[in-house]
């Protein structure tokens, strides 16, 4: 049976991220980030090729799903809530609404999510992989939901703390 988590990357030192992953039996990280970098020394580790090093030293499979990345007018359409909220987005805790249903239309709805299924590993966990702590403040959570609701994907969201 496939089954999916959600994991972010703030809160977390690079040697918990991979501890979590492992301890979760995630096989296969899909990193659903448009731009693979983080700013800042504290997340350095999760930049597109040192995390794919990590990950690989530890056995876990990874794979660009830039397909189901918010477009750069998404995500500044988010910043903006964000900032009317007076939220940072480290501290967000939820999605704009507005934001939801444009990233719902215009990029969750066309994507194939049965093709991607079929590719994923029945014999361990795969991981849905962006930079939000909570789920519920990150696109990740819609796809978990539509895996969820429509694959019948079993779904839980690994957190730091």
């Amino acid at each position: 049976m496939r089954r999916i988590a959600t994991i972010g990357i703030y809160g977390f030192t690079a040697g918990a991220f991979l501890k979590e992953l492992a301890g979760g039996g995630v096989g296969l990280l899909l990193d659903l980030r448009q731009r693979r970098g983080v700013r800042g020394p504290d997340y350095s580790w999760a930049n597109s090729a040192r995390l794919q090093r990590a990950l690989a030293a530890a056995e876990i499979g990874y794979r660009h799903v830039k397909e189901l990345a918010p477009t750069t007018e998404l995500r500044q359409l988010q910043y903006r809530e964000d900032d009317r909220q007076g939220v940072g987005k480290r501290n967000r805790i939820v999605l704009a609404p507005e934001y939801v249903e444009r990233y719902t239309r215009e990029i969750l709805d066309p994507f194939d999510l049965g093709a991607l299924v079929a590719e994923l590993p029945s014999g361990s966990v795969t991981a849905l992989f962006c930079v939000e702590r909570d789920p519920e403040a990150c696109h990740r959570s819609l796809v978990a939901e539509r895996l969820r609701a429509e694959h019948g994907l079993h779904v839980t969201n690994i957190r730091p703390g």
